[in-house]
């Protein structure tokens, strides 16, 4: 089966902060995945990369064949969604 989603050692820090090290994953097709931890231990910083809300220092990460940073940012953001921890950024919309 195929992988739908790959991040490769990735690294992300923020200043001297490192948010990921070395963090890799792989999702097949048709996979769910669920990310838990404390707060502050990078749950939202590897959904945030995904989407290219925040830059990668280091690693690769690969969506349906192809490394995210080599791939239209509008046509990549039309098959990843992402559903915000703050629920009213947009007050004028809902999740649905």
């Amino acid at each position: 089966m195929n992988h739908i989603l790959e991040m490769q050692s990735v690294c992300k820090s923020f200043g001297s902060v490192p948010v990921l090290n070395n963090f890799s994953l792989k999702v097949r097709d048709r996979e769910k995945v669920v990310i838990i931890g404390p707060s502050g231990s990078g749950k939202s910083t590897v959904l945030r990369c995904i989407n290219q809300l925040e830059a990668i220092q280091l690693g690769t990460i690969i969506f349906d064949g192809q490394e995210i940073t080599k791939v239209d940012l509008s046509v990549l953001r039309m098959k990843i969604g992402m559903v915000f921890q703050r629920f009213n950024l947009f007050p004028h919309k809902t999740t649905l």
